[in-house]
């Protein structure tokens, strides 16, 4: 199995989880959600990635959600489940259920928190590869846990399950390395779009999972569309724009947070966050709005006031 095993390509989402205001996960709204990005264009969505908040939810609801994604997705996009855990034990458990339930692909973190060797990260990997027989996204997310560098990355193309990488390290430069040495062999996704998705995809770049895409998806799609067209010139524009957005959308404080008052000013289902994050005050949301406005953003007026 390798990068031409799958078809993954294009622009993803790394798809909010909605809660009501008591903490439960609405599975309605997450559907609803699944199918607007599916209106703009997605051609995939990453079910409880970090933008999921899969840190939040129990093991049971972590599999339940992959299986209402596949179920809204209707074979229409791909569909790839967020099964990372610290123990692979467990990252097995849920990576299983995602094959179970019809996921086409798994994405998983390298183990958090506990400080693994790259040995311990290398064997982490093998051993889920070789218990669960589905195609994987790795996932490197160096602001969080163990970095995934190209170097290392050279070294988990061989594990055969293996296809692709999500590169959030928010650098080029190492994101052009990893392709250098090991573009042949796996997909690579970047994670900010809105920060160099033009340069990356003209660079080998299959596409993107994006967060501020469940916020504005058109701009994302367009960016993606134009730039493969090969209209530079128009999607340096969009790039140029991308760019401010996510500056305002990095400067509104939590992501999470701010990426589920956004959607739902346009009018999505973001719902809310689990505590310990708290939802954006009334006075934060009235400014966004402006912001969102400004910047030429879709607002939904009705869901605004």
């Amino acid at each position: 199995m390798d990068k031409n095993s799958v078809k993954w390509q294009g622009p993803f989402t790394a798809i909010v989880t909605p809660f009501d205001r008591q903490g439960r996960i609405d599975e309605s709204a997450f559907a609803h959600n699944v199918e607007g990005l599916i209106r703009a264009g997605a051609t995939g969505i990453v079910a409880n990635g970090c933008t999921g908040e899969f840190w939040a939810q129990n093991t049971d609801e972590r599999k339940r959600l992959l299986e209402v994604a596949v179920k809204a997705a209707k074979g229409r996009i791909t569909v790839i489940g967020g099964t990372g855990a610290i123990t692979t034990s467990e990252a097995i458990e849920i990576t299983q259920a995602a094959k179970d339930v019809g996921c086409d692909g798994a994405m998983i973190i390298p183990p958090f928190f506990v400080k693994p060797s790259t040995d311990d990260v290398i064997a982490h990997y093998e051993t889920i590869a070789r218990a669960v027989n589905i195609p994987i996204m790795l996932y490197n997310l160096p602001s969080q846990t163990f970095a995934l560098t190209p170097e290392i990355v050279v070294r988990l193309a061989e594990i055969d399950n293996v296809v692709a990488i999500k590169d959030s390290s928010f650098d080029y430069n190492n994101f052009y390395r990893m392709n250098q040495l090991s573009g042949d062999r796996i997909r690579i996704f970047i994670g900010p779009s809105t920060m160099f998705g033009y340069p990356a995809l003209k660079m080998g770049a299959v596409g993107w999972v994006d967060t501020y895409s469940n916020i504005w998806p058109e701009l994302t799609v367009s960016l993606y569309n134009e730039t493969m067209a090969g209209n530079d010139t128009k999607a340096q524009e969009i790039q140029k724009l991308g760019q401010e957005f996510r500056a305002f959308c990095d400067a509104q404080g939590n992501m999470y947070a701010t990426t589920k008052a956004a959607m739902t000013l346009r009018g999505f289902s973001g719902g809310y966050p689990r505590l310990p994050l708290r939802p954006v005050s009334d006075a934060k949301i009235a400014e966004m709005r402006k912001w969102l406005e400004r910047l030429g953003v879709p607002v939904a007026r009705a869901a605004a006031e």
